[in-house]
């Protein structure tokens, strides 16, 4: 199966956590069927605003699906490392 590319918005305070290499997640609601390889190009937002800034790719290691652990079902917690 082929890797998808996903282009995400993120504001800034959480993409400055994953800038930092604190953040190693993203949750987010399924509505891309994230799979695991996929890859995840972050772009910071302000209110919605995009900045211009964008992180180096990251790849999908893990996926925790939702409907378990108090997380909604259409939603999923993601693994994320450089590509």
């Amino acid at each position: 199966m082929p890797r998808k590319h996903h282009d995400l918005k993120t504001e800034t305070e959480y993409y400055q956590a994953v800038e930092r290499g604190d953040k190693t997640f993203e949750v987010r609601k399924n509505d891309c069927d994230f799979q695991r390889y996929d890859m995840i190009v972050l772009s910071e937002v302000v209110n919605g605003i995009p900045t211009g800034r964008k992180l180096e790719p990251m790849e999908v290691v893990y996926i925790l699906r939702g409907g378990v652990f108090g997380i909604a079902s259409d939603y999923c917690v993601m693994q994320l490392r450089p590509a």
